[in-house]
């Protein structure tokens, strides 16, 4: 069977898969596919419905957030927080620790004045100490992603930001560690990491904070227009998020986001284990105080990677059925994402594969 450490679109929980499966044709009594429903249709409302009760049980979302399901996956969340919130001031503050920061704040930058917040970083390999953070009492809000999927940093803390509302892009650890809703303006991750298939973005945004949307900016994107309509201002994609649905039902299940912190430790201390005690043969560049539990990514061969073993690597890994482990095309190296999906089972058998992969091939 194949392993998939795949960094999104993701693995989905086999036990999720087969319930889809068995409803696909026909979804309840309804007599016809999830598919096939209207989308204003009784059956469909009631599961669309059940999502959302399902995000706030297991977030314990307060009442004065709104939880809304948008399309545009993640970058179009970049310009839709940009153009929802910017406005207050004309400004805002990112906090650019890797890849999908830098796109979000150059993508607001078309929309308002961006302060980059942390010392320009030639490659992104930890967070910056807080006093050489440069935060901008006058932002609109402060910005930054709580997992870089390319470059393995999570942040170990919420940032603290003097009062100014917090946004966050937690799509790659969303619902994988408790987390204090209160303390944030705007939550979002789109789904094709951790919570379903991709074409839909989950956003949590306090009430306050809606109805101040830019004129620019288009009715889907607009978060006062879409809160109104329950996420039904128009049609939206009913078949994906019946099935994060079920994803979230299937968290429920097994121990909530409690249990799924958890098993995020010990999978990801499996690997990174591996790699402390391989003396060098296996190097992870992030420093070790912010390394992501989602994302490992490493290098065979010494801190440059050799390009021959690295291939070897992908190839024996392949071989045994471990699929989509090379590293994002813009680093290099392997790149192992363990999200909650991923058993702890699997977790071992690429932990035992790097044992073997070593002492075959360390030089003594």
């Amino acid at each position: 069977m194949v392993i998939n450490f795949g960094a999104g679109p993701a693995k989905l929980p086999r036990e999720v898969l087969l319930e889809v499966q068995k409803e696909l044709v026909e979804y309840g009594t309804s007599g016809m596919s999830v598919m096939e429903m209207s989308h204003r249709g009784n059956f469909y409302v009631a599961l669309h419905d059940e999502t959302l009760a399902l995000v706030k049980e297991l977030l314990d979302v307060p009442d004065n957030y709104k939880i809304l399901l948008m399309q545009g996956g993640g970058t179009g969340l970049f310009a839709a927080v940009a153009m929802n919130l910017i406005g207050k001031t004309g400004k805002a503050d990112y906090l650019v620790t890797g890849s999908w920061s830098t796109m979000a704040a150059k993508e607001a930058a078309r929309y308002g004045t961006v302060n980059w917040v942390l010392p320009k970083q030639d490659k992104y390999t930890g967070i910056p100490a807080r006093k050489d953070w440069k935060l901008d009492p006058e932002a609109s809000y402060v910005y930054y992603c709580d997992n870089e999927t390319i470059g393995g940093i999570e942040f170990d803390s919420i940032p603290d930001t003097n009062g100014v509302p917090l946004v966050v892009d937690m799509s790659s650890n969303m619902l994988s560690r408790r987390v204090d809703v209160k303390k944030f303006g705007v939550i979002f991750a789109c789904a094709q990491k951790n919570i379903g298939p991709s074409g839909i973005t989950l956003v949590i945004v306090r009430e306050d904070l809606i109805g101040n949307a830019m004129p620019i900016t288009p009715t889907i994107f607009d978060f006062s227009i879409i809160a109104k309509a329950n996420s039904i201002s128009n049609t939206p994609p009913t078949f994906i998020i019946y099935v994060m649905g079920r994803v979230f039902a299937w968290i429920k299940r097994h121990g909530g986001v409690d249990e799924m912190y958890r098993q995020s430790l010990s999978k990801s201390q499996l690997i990174y284990d591996v790699i402390a005690k391989s003396d060098g043969f296996y190097y992870c560049p992030v420093d070790a105080k912010v390394r992501s539990r989602m994302n490992v990514p490493f290098r065979v061969g010494g801190p440059s990677g050799d390009e021959e073993l690295e291939k070897l690597f992908l190839k024996g890994a392949e071989a045994l059925g471990m699929q989509q482990l090379k590293g994002h095309r813009s680093v290099g190296g392997i790149r192992a994402s363990l999200y909650n999906a991923v058993t702890i089972d699997e977790a071992k058998a690429l932990q035992q594969y790097m044992l073997d992969f070593l002492k075959k091939h360390q030089k003594p």
